[in-house]
């Protein structure tokens, strides 16, 4: 997740719904692969998306950096409204993904979870499940971030 700069047009990210983060994600990366929120938390956050033909490997499959992307998005918007929820005033940035893939997808949609395994000072620690249609999970992965106070 890119940091947060002082002309985001919210107080905090705790103050975020769905369609407001679907609406500050215009013309990102996430955008781009039409990874859509569906419900944001200090403690969960899901989305999904619809497996077209622009997220395909040469094999006919989901591309393996398109479970990355939802994976670091997922765990990356719940670590920074926990973050600033809680009174911290800064951001939260990825500094490891780990993503195993388990299951192809060919078509339909991909849902994904995000949940906290640890939330610290200085950093946090957030595990993601990817499903299909049909509630298999497809990948899974965890995301560290650390924690960075605004600074003045």
């Amino acid at each position: 997740m890119t940091q947060q700069s002082a002309d985001r047009p919210f107080a905090s990210l705790a103050e975020v719904t769905p369609d407001a983060m679907n609406q500050l994600s215009a013309g990102t990366f996430t955008d781009e692969i039409g990874l859509k929120f569906t419900e944001l938390s200090p403690d969960a956050v899901r989305g999904e998306l619809i497996v077209g033909p622009k997220l395909l490997q040469l094999a006919g499959i989901v591309n393996g950096g398109v479970y990355c992307t939802i994976v670091e998005s997922l765990a990356s918007v719940g670590a920074g409204i926990w973050y600033n929820a809680n009174g911290y005033a800064g951001t939260v940035v990825g500094v490891n993904n780990n993503t195993d893939f388990l299951r192809s997808v060919r078509a339909g949609k991909v849902h994904g979870e995000a949940t906290p395994l640890h939330r610290g000072r200085l950093q946090q620690l957030w595990q993601v499940v990817l499903t299909d249609d049909d509630g298999r999970t497809i990948a899974r992965g965890q995301v560290r971030l650390q924690n960075l106070p605004h600074r003045d």
